[in-house]
């Protein structure tokens, strides 16, 4: 029977921010406390495009400051990053040849990413998915969280699980891991655009809040966030068609674990500015004391580099184990100097 265990990673983009922290780090800290966690920075996937070595090393460890800072507990959970457990690289090879051209030809992520000219776009780019369901299976994660632009990916994780097992005929020996999905909070988008999705790629910094915003920062970007003439509704029927006002009314109700509904109820007929004040507060309250932390954790590398070195150590002790029954099942010897 494996155990109920989770598997997310993160890319080390740097500079996280609220929708990072709502759509993904916030959900980390409460699954510690229900499961096994594995948190990963994902750094081999960051780098199917190319990456400027100096700032992928910052951005590892700023990764890891805010998962620290954010409430994810080092000693209880496993923090690692993907590229000191050479395990991964060596299942996603044998993914590789499990998963079929037809299923990479039909994830819709490397066309969007890829674009019109796909030809030049990496190899890497294209098979990440197969390196995706590697960083998971590789210790039989039983649960991954994950947002709606990650699922089909899970499906391919799924779909390569199976086929391993049927082609090895060892049942049951990669789990069909489960999706968790947070039902209750749609993505949060941009606070210039509620048709983006929020991302530190977009040019105008006041899109976003950074986890590193201060305080007066975090109230200028909420009173300059979009929203549109009309009261708030005490429907969610009335949010139809209003992008922007949605995701600020969806960002007050993930701030203080609330429905949608519930915070119409509280704001109904209310003008924005009077909504912007009280959702100011809230993101300052929970936002400011992780920045603090963060940049207070960002002066202390060693202990950032300490807790990567205990991470991957207790990762690997896994890894290992596993590869060795899958190289076993599939016919491979791997001999040791």
């Amino acid at each position: 029977m494996n155990k109920q265990r989770v598997f997310s990673g993160v890319q080390p983009t740097g500079n996280l921010h609220l929708g990072n922290y709502l759509g993904a780090i916030k959900n980390f800290v409460d699954l510690q406390n229900k499961f096994e966690c594995i948190y990963c920075i994902v750094d081999l996937h960051a780098i199917t495009s190319y990456q400027n070595p100096k700032e992928l090393r910052s951005n590892i460890l700023e990764t890891v400051a805010s998962f620290i800072a954010s409430g994810i507990n080092p000693e209880k959970n496993i923090i690692f990053n993907q590229a000191s457990v050479a395990e991964h690289s060596e299942l996603a090879w044998i993914f590789n040849c499990v998963a079929r051209i037809g299923w990479m030809n039909r994830m819709t992520q490397f066309k969007e990413k890829a674009g019109k000219n796909k030809e030049n776009a990496s190899v890497g780019l294209m098979v990440y998915p197969n390196l995706m369901a590697a960083d998971i299976l590789l210790y039989k994660a039983t649960h991954v969280p994950v947002g709606e632009d990650q699922k089909q990916h899970l499906e391919l994780t799924r779909d390569i699980a199976k086929k391993f097992n049927n082609d090895f005929n060892s049942k049951d020996y990669f789990p069909i891991v489960e999706p968790i999905i947070s039902k209750d909070y749609p993505r949060i988008m941009s606070l210039r655009d509620g048709e983006k999705k929020m991302s530190k790629s977009e040019d105008s910094d006041y899109s976003r809040i950074n986890l590193k915003d201060d305080k007066d920062l975090i109230d200028k970007k909420i009173k300059k966030a979009k929203t549109d003439a009309e009261p708030i509704p005490s429907e969610i029927s009335g949010l139809e068609n209003r992008k922007e006002a949605f995701n600020l009314i969806s960002i007050y109700a993930s701030l203080n674990n609330k429905k949608i509904d519930q915070v119409l109820s509280d704001f109904g007929g209310k003008n924005f500015s009077t909504f912007k004040s009280k959702l100011s507060e809230c993101v300052i309250e929970t936002i400011c004391p992780i920045g603090n932390e963060i940049k207070k954790l960002l002066k202390d590398e060693s202990y950032l580099y300490t807790n990567l070195s205990k991470g991957s150590k207790k990762a690997q002790l896994i890894a290992k184990t596993n590869l060795k029954e899958i190289y076993e099942i599939m016919g491979l010897t791997k001999f040791s100097l």
